[in-house]
């Protein structure tokens, strides 16, 4: 409190370091020396609880905790999650770590600064900090009763990316401090196996699940760097999902990210009428030899739309309504250009194509909406007949009409 407060009238108390904890109505009352009340005053403190937002892959998240020094020397430090659910992240007692008591989860992760009790500087280290560490953390100091309390909310987000279907290539980030040790092992994954595997200085394209194979690339000097960066080529919606970047040394886990893609499916729109519309499927050259392309409708019903079998066409395997309607290109396996032409369209064609490329398992795959719009016809005051895309105006003309 302020000196001389009598003689000044201020009152006014100063409360350090406030937690929530100190969230409480305080009443102040001044007495006479006859024990009567001559003021009394009210003062509703709310404090909000303090937020750490990080993003996956980053070293450290810090929880802070600053308090008044000196605190008893055999008190207790404890950081505990009560919420998504109820775990002992740290505990510290008369200034010394009790990693015993730490559930496994956070075993090797937590580090508190020494002399934290002298200090006051409780605040919590979290060593790579993942999704599923988000939630409600507390830390008490407790010497009999409980001394100090702050309460931390830690969210950790997943980096989303999200890119047209097209393309020519996605960076999936993942940038950290550098330096790390030579025989580190750098792999990224996705919910179908491998993307891209780093290991003794150089890339493992053995290792690679085949619908990624020529498609990655990662920065040379990357342990030095630290920049961990994942180079996708020619994403489409297939390509969709969570993936996951960890950093290995000895089977033992240094770092870990995770990085969510969403590719927009790809949409083409004609108007009934043109001569062609191309549905375009863009990927890597030099696709196997003996790889199968096939173009399907799977919406609004399931149609063959277009086969090809090493390099030959197999008019014979496609549906009907599309007998001498399609083309792709010539050395399509060569070049990687699988995109299919469709000849004269019509709204009957308006549809979800998808395109794979087979061979053994899934190389390749794209998925393609395609709408075709109609056209009617109306006449005007004249009696003239003139045409107009029904999707645009399906309303009769009354402009043309006199008032």
């Amino acid at each position: 409190m302020n000196e001389d407060l009598l003689k000044t009238g201020d009152l006014s108390l100063t409360l350090k370091y406030p937690t929530q904890r100190d969230t409480n109505t305080y009443t102040c009352t001044v007495y006479s020396r006859e024990g009567n009340i001559l003021l009394k005053r009210q003062v509703e403190l709310k404090v909000g609880g303090c937020q750490v937002d990080v993003e996956e892959g980053e070293e450290f998240a810090k929880l802070p905790f600053q308090t008044t020094a000196e605190l008893p020397e055999k008190a207790t430090v404890k950081w505990e999650r009560y919420k998504p659910e109820y775990m002992m992240v740290h505990m510290c007692q008369s200034g010394s770590d009790q990693q015993d008591k730490q559930q496994q989860v956070y075993k090797d992760r937590t580090r508190v600064n020494e002399d934290l009790l002298r200090t006051g500087d409780l605040s919590l280290t979290l060593k790579q900090p993942t999704e599923r560490d988000s939630g409600e953390y507390s830390c008490v100091v407790i010497s009999g009763d409980i001394w100090r309390k702050q309460t931390v909310l830690l969210t950790v987000t997943v980096a989303k990316l999200e890119v047209d279907s097209g393309v020519e290539s996605v960076q999936l980030p993942f940038k950290t401090t550098g330096n790390l040790p030579e025989d580190a092992k750098v792999e990224w994954k996705g919910k179908y196996g491998k993307v891209h595997v780093y290991e003794n200085g150089s890339d493992q394209p053995e290792e690679q699940d085949q619908a990624y194979r020529g498609r990655t690339e990662m920065n040379e000097d990357l342990l030095k760097t630290g920049d961990l960066s994942l180079t996708l080529k020619h994403p489409t919606d297939g390509d969709t999902q969570v993936y996951t970047c960890t950093v290995y040394r000895e089977g033992n886990i240094l770092l870990k990210k995770e990085v969510q893609l969403k590719v927009r499916d790809c949409q083409v729109i004609v108007e009934e009428g043109v001569e062609l519309a191309k549905l375009p499927f863009q990927t890597t050259a030099e696709l196997p030899e003996k790889a199968t392309v096939k173009w399907e409708r799977y919406k609004p019903e399931y149609m063959m739309v277009h086969m090809c079998q090493s390099g030959s066409d197999q008019p014979h395997k496609q549906h009907q309504v599309y007998r001498d309607r399609t083309r792709v290109n010539e050395d399509l396996l060569k070049t990687g250009d699988l995109s299919l032409t469709l000849k004269q369209p019509t709204e009957r064609d308006s549809g979800e194509y998808i395109c794979v490329v087979i061979s053994g398992d899934i190389w390749r795959k794209k998925t393609v909406l395609l709408t075709v719009t109609g056209r009617v016809q109306v006449q005007d005051q004249t009696g003239d007949i003139r045409n107009r895309s029904s999707s645009i105006d399906p309303t009769p003309l009354m402009a043309d009409q006199s008032v």
